[in-house]
């Protein structure tokens, strides 16, 4: 695989809600394998980056008292939206995800790198 000139900021895409009928104990599970997965993007010399890093706090702040609530709907996909538009690539990982799916759709119309697993990702010099 080809070393990039630089760094990659790479969103890590993969099922938050997905398949775990908003059960927290799944949930936690979803976004610790994105964290898992943005630790070895870190490692091999790129910058992470997930949207649920960013959203849940905001969620929680703004007084989200559930995953698809009206606070949710507001603030969780448009802050993911927001971020792709800074990042150069996204990492889907993880199985079925609307939302996973939607932003690799968005990576794809806005010409930026889509990688499907960590060997497709592009090793940083």
């Amino acid at each position: 695989m080809p070393a990039v000139p630089r760094p990659l900021m790479i969103l890590v895409a993969g099922p938050y809600r997905s398949g775990t009928g908003d059960d927290p104990v799944k949930l936690d599970a979803n976004v610790r394998a994105m964290n898992q997965a943005a630790l070895a993007l870190f490692r091999a010399g790129h910058l992470p980056v997930t949207g649920e890093a960013l959203a849940l706090p905001l969620l929680e702040t703004a007084g989200s008292s559930s995953p698809g609530d009206a606070l949710f709907e507001e603030i969780f996909h448009p802050v993911a939206e927001l971020l792709l538009s800074r990042c150069d690539a996204v990492l889907r990982i993880g199985g079925p995800s609307q939302g996973a799916d939607r932003m690799v759709a968005l990576a794809r119309a806005q010409h930026k790198l889509v990688c499907t697993g960590l060997d497709d990702v592009p090793a940083a010099r």
